[in-house]
């Protein structure tokens, strides 16, 4: 079911996601200061193209840095893939079949808000 839902996603919209991250970090890692910020949104990016069966899990060595960082990352970037994500979850949430789709956009804010100090980990069973 998951495999199912993963390819929906990214025909759906994963592939546009996972391009909004990808953008995002070309750009932070042109500015060589803000390396780490495109790091994350690499990360995020393959989270987006394939996120059914995995989620974020925060980081327990994360401290002050991460916090700094994501209050940076929330200006400048978060705000506007958080937008993404609500504008696809609710054009996913009309039809029946796009709302599981839509309730993992929602799932996905908190992460494209706040990236840094969180890992991506597998679900368990």
């Amino acid at each position: 079911m998951r495999a199912l839902l993963n390819v929906i996603w990214l025909v759906l919209s994963g592939f546009w996601l996972a391009l909004g991250y990808v953008v995002a970090g070309i750009i932070c890692c042109v500015l060589i200061v803000t390396i780490p910020f495109g790091l994350a949104s690499f990360r995020i990016a393959g989270y987006a193209l394939w996120p059914f069966g995995r989620t974020m899990a925060d980081r327990d060595t994360a401290g002050i840095p991460s916090l700094l960082g994501n209050i940076i990352w929330l200006v400048v970037a978060g705000w506007w893939l958080a937008l993404a994500h609500v504008v696809t979850g609710i054009a996913l949430c009309i039809t029946i079949i796009g709302i599981p789709l839509g309730i993992g956009n929602f799932k996905m804010i908190p992460v494209s808000l706040l990236p840094l100090g969180r890992d991506i980990v597998p679900v368990r069973d």
